[in-house]
């Protein structure tokens, strides 16, 4: 190997040229922290933003769709507004749902819908109505502020309002990482845009947030930009999801998260620490091997001060070493994936400080949905209310609005797609019940067994990412299953889940029974994931033609019937037998 002197200069290796950003890094960095093209854009009259204002759009909280079964060769399309909700562990106040009811009634198509990230979607909004229906949002207290785009998401945390073990400190973290990581510049912007600028609907960090943002602005946490000094003018290489919840209760589906905190306390409630993992995540790309789904991996037990720390230097962390290059690439999980746990444990060390111990002992995790009713503190319940698919439309929702209004209920969402009505005083009780009974709802804590853990995507018709059906076909896919089941004589449930492409927003990839959207009525078959939500499905079948369900599955389910189905799981099952045999059952000779 030569050598070279600083006086040779002419003999020193030029440096590798800067590559240019690509289109979605240099939108961002131009975007004047995600104000423009959009605010241009959005007074004009036309009926929908051009491609550029879309991506902006999205870190606002709003995609772009058209009703795709009203496409016409020639036609203009039809188009409308998502709107998404930031609302930390699912938690919608009485006034909010309130406004957000009407609000989808009077400039949306009449729907909620519940997603799986314990946020409600507004579906149908015109670009003419659009800065009302966030105005309108606002001043209601609620926020659409990074529910989507290259940014931390909605953070989850357990939905039920109890007021013991622990559950109460592990919504105050999800609120106050939701606080941490929203920005701070783009803030600014969204209140421009959609309030005219009135700041007094800022986020007002106090106490441990305010005290860990300051360390936004220093050492190798801070991005080099003063106005937004964790993100920075080109925020984060793509989305970014984050989780809490208690020891056993994994209602959020911790290990598919960017971050997931497993928070303990001591026996009079005070936070202790939190077991953390790192680099979950769910969506990849059919026919792309080097995209996939992935559950996090453990990294350590870190003490409850430092929590807040923690999370802003991982953000910080993936903000600089995440793929710019190729968004397909992006993910924290891909990262963690190519340089390892260890690698990442130890870079951390440049943006954290504090030690990261070995893991505490957990429970073992379960899959938890708090339907039906349940003492939420003395002289205060709630009930857990089944919504298949998570869609509110019809008298169901005229409904729950006048039970919300009459009692000032507090609803919280849950990953399940469900609904939880809370703060329900011992003397309401009867009445509420009787307003249940109306709608229909007379046993919430026994709906049908396979459509009380199911998911599903919206994908068709308002999806533009949707490949096939995925929300409008669920409840007739679960009857068909069902009466399989019962024709084989199988009690014990099944987890199915549902999307209408490989993205993954249902989260199929950790079902036992996974349908992924991979042509017209056709889905590629996922077996073998845990009921617990612990361990990842695989693929067995490209392209399943959806007629052809009940005959793919059924030598599968009889051998699990005849095998000891009664005393385990299907996916632990699946994951018993082994891909040979599987394969083998469902390619019978």
């Amino acid at each position: 190997m030569s050598t070279t002197t600083v006086a040779d200069s002419t003999s020193l290796p030029s440096a590798s040229p800067a590559k240019p950003p690509t289109r979605q890094e240099a939108l961002k960095a131009g975007s004047g922290h995600l104000h423009d093209p959009l605010a241009g854009e959005l007074d004009n009259d036309r009926p929908s933003f051009s491609e550029p204002a879309v991506q902006i759009l999205k870190f606002h909280g709003s995609y772009q769709q058209d009703d795709r079964d009203k496409r016409r060769k020639g036609a203009e399309k039809d188009w409308q507004m998502m709107l998404r909700l930031r609302n930390p562990g699912g938690r919608v106040p009485a006034s909010l749902y309130l406004a957000i009811d009407a609000l989808a009634d009077r400039l949306g198509n009449g729907t909620l819908r519940i997603t799986t990230r314990q946020a409600f979607q507004m579906h149908g909004v015109t670009k003419a109505d659009l800065k009302e229906v966030i105005g309108g949002i606002v001043r209601a207290l609620g926020s659409t502020l990074s529910a989507c785009g290259d940014i931390n998401r909605n953070v989850m945390a357990p939905a039920a309002p109890f007021e013991r073990d622990g559950y109460p400190e592990a919504r105050l973290l999800a609120d106050r990482i939701a606080d941490l990581l929203a920005p701070q510049a783009a803030e600014g912007s969204y209140l421009d845009l959609w309030v005219d600028g009135d700041l007094s609907y800022r986020i007002k960090p106090e106490g441990a947030v305010k005290k860990a943002r300051k360390l936004q602005e220093a050492g190798a946490v801070f991005s080099g930009d003063a106005a937004e000094p964790l993100y920075g003018a080109t925020y984060l290489p793509r989305k970014f999801k984050v989780a809490v919840t208690v020891p056993g209760d994994n209602s959020v589906d911790l290990l598919t998260q960017d971050i997931g905190l497993v928070l303990f306390t001591d026996p009079s409630g005070r936070p202790r620490g939190c077991n953390v993992y790192v680099g979950g995540g769910m969506g990849r790309t059919h026919n792309k091997e080097e995209t996939f789904a992935r559950t996090a991996d453990p990294l350590g037990y870190v003490a409850a001060a430092h929590v807040l720390e923690l999370v802003q230097a991982i953000v910080a962390l993936q903000r600089d070493h995440g793929d710019r290059e190729q968004r397909r690439h992006a993910r924290m999980k891909y990262l963690i994936q190519d340089r390892g746990v260890d690698w990442f444990r130890e870079e951390l060390g440049r943006y954290f400080p504090h030690p990261i111990k070995g893991l505490r002992s957990e429970p073992a995790s379960t899959l938890t949905d708090y339907l039906g009713w349940h003492r939420q503190s003395p002289g205060l319940w709630f009930v857990g209310l089944p919504v298949l698919c998570g869609r509110l439309q019809g008298e169901l929702k005229r409904g729950l609005r006048q039970l919300v209004e009459t009692y000032q209920l507090e609803v919280r969402l849950t990953p399940n797609q469900d609904l939880l009505l809370c703060n329900i005083g011992t003397s309401q009780r009867a009445s509420v019940r009787e307003g249940l009974t109306s709608l229909g709802i007379t046993s919430p804590e026994a709906p049908a067994a396979l459509a009380r853990h199911a998911l599903a995507c919206p994908a068709l018709p308002l999806c533009g990412l949707a490949i096939t059906e995925a929300e409008r076909i669920l409840p007739a896919v679960l009857d068909r299953l069902d009466a399989l089941l019962a024709k084989l004589e199988i009690r014990k449930p099944l987890l199915v889940r549902m999307t209408g492409c490989p993205n993954g927003c249902a989260r199929p990839y950790m079902a036992e029974i996974g349908l992924v959207g991979s042509g017209v009525d056709a889905y590629q078959l996922w077996l073998g994931g845990s009921h617990s939500l612990t361990r990842l499905a695989q693929p067995y079948l490209e392209k399943m033609a959806l007629e052809d369900l009940e005959t793919t599955l059924e030598p599968l389910l009889t051998a699990w019937r005849d095998e000891g189905g009664q005393r385990s799981r299907f996916g632990d099952f699946i994951e018993k037998i082994g891909p040979e045999r599987v394969a083998r059952l469902l390619s019978p000779a």
